[in-house]
């Protein structure tokens, strides 16, 4: 859609050029021709000029991609605010080159390259810098009625959203590719071994279907969280939204977790004070869970886990899952939530779990209008903090 409305806008310029150009030459030839009356044309086609250029400026600047327009020397005639914010330009960028204004060699080839071959079509040029930036390049001469070249126009459209989306994506894609195949690989293997005869060994047998059952729960785990993630950012995982009493929820979560942490002998506490919060009281238990059964997992052995709360501001309740473990290296605190990210990734993948949990925590607190993030110091444990609206109080 916006390369048709570039286009046709582009057309527009370039109709309004010519004319620019027409008039410009109906102006030098009235000059010639007019003799007495020189002053009289001159004004009539000067304010017939500055009239078509004033609207080409105009639609210029309304444009969301960038425009270049260059004479027939390859010097800037027009650049419309939008090219002047994509390279960060000054203002006064008329009758110089590209390489005079931009110091960008590639772009200078291109135009050299519209001069051979007339159009140039869907080039794609990096931008260095403290992003990474890409735009994709339409440029193409303009030429009038006798074939004579008259100018260069080029139309920037900024791809870096666009690429960034599709970084994601080849990543998110190879990272499902990885999770799902080391189950998958142990099932095969295990079934085939069974299959040449392990079977008729019966402690070997149990041994193996133990370990196919157990990857075959991580399967299934992995792919429930895909269809939740999927579900809370397409926003069709509509939130519950009721009064929760804070403390008995997490009772019932830590008791879901009693077994889990006397295996590694953690010790659960229950901090929270009586509070009532607004919220989908099933997809909370789902984020206080992620929480509390990473604290036991990848805390301290013989360790602790609190679950605290307090009021923030008044109009929401911050909520705390604390551990006194090894904490999260510095560099990981603001990547804790990105999916399959994990700080240790033997010890992640020896420990089970999916690396979509806390993706999970960040994505049903941000539905409930809320944050979440979390704080560490290597060796004194780490916080996970997130905040939910607060029940308000009935009024008169």
């Amino acid at each position: 859609m916006w390369l048709t409305l570039t286009i046709l806008l582009a057309v527009a310029l370039v109709v309004l050029f010519i004319r620019y150009l027409q008039l410009q030459d109906t102006l030098r030839r009235a000059e010639q021709d007019a003799g007495a009356h020189i002053e009289e044309l001159q004004e009539r086609y000067q304010g017939q000029a500055l009239h078509v250029q004033t609207q080409q400026e105009t639609l210029f600047n309304s444009m969301i991609e960038g425009l270049l327009l260059l004479d027939e020397h390859e010097r800037i005639q027009l650049a419309n605010r939008a090219f002047i914010q994509l390279f960060g330009a000054s203002a006064d960028v008329r009758g110089k080159t590209v390489l005079e204004v931009l110091r960008q060699h590639e772009l200078a080839e291109l135009v050299a390259k519209v001069a051979a071959q007339k159009q140039v079509l869907g080039h794609e040029l990096k931008l260095g810098g403290l992003s990474e930036r890409w735009l994709q390049i339409n440029a193409a001469g303009v030429f009038n009625g006798d074939g004579k070249k008259q100018g260069t126009i080029l139309v920037f459209h900024d791809l870096t959203r666009l690429k960034q989306l599709e970084r994601t994506r080849e990543e998110f894609v190879a990272n499902v590719s990885h999770e799902l195949r080391t189950p998958l690989s142990l099932i095969k293997g295990y079934t085939e071994t069974l299959l040449d005869g392990a079977k008729d060994n019966p402690e070997v047998e149990t041994k193996f279907l133990q370990t196919i059952q157990r990857n075959s729960e991580r399967l299934q785990f992995l792919i429930e969280d895909l269809l939740t993630i999927s579900e809370l950012e397409s926003g069709r995982l509509k939130m519950n939204l009721q009064s929760v009493r804070l403390r008995s929820l997490v009772d019932r979560v830590l008791e879901d977790f009693k077994t889990q942490a006397e295996s590694r002998h953690v010790e659960l506490k229950n901090e929270m004070p009586e509070l009532v919060a607004r919220a989908d009281s099933d997809r909370l238990q789902q984020v206080l869970g992620n929480l509390i059964g990473n604290a036991i997992k990848y805390g301290r052995s013989e360790g602790r886990v609190g679950v605290s709360g307090r009021l923030a501001g008044g109009n929401s309740v911050e909520l705390c899952v604390h551990d006194d473990g090894p904490g999260i290296p510095p560099e990981s605190i603001e990547r804790v939530f990105e999916r399959f990210y994990r700080v240790d990734k033997a010890r992640s993948r020896e420990q089970g779990g999916t690396g979509l949990g806390l993706s999970i925590v960040k994505h049903i607190v941000q539905s409930h209008g809320g944050k979440v993030w979390a704080k560490s110091e290597p060796g004194k444990g780490a916080a996970f903090y997130f905040t939910l609206p607060a029940k308000q109080e009935a009024t008169n």
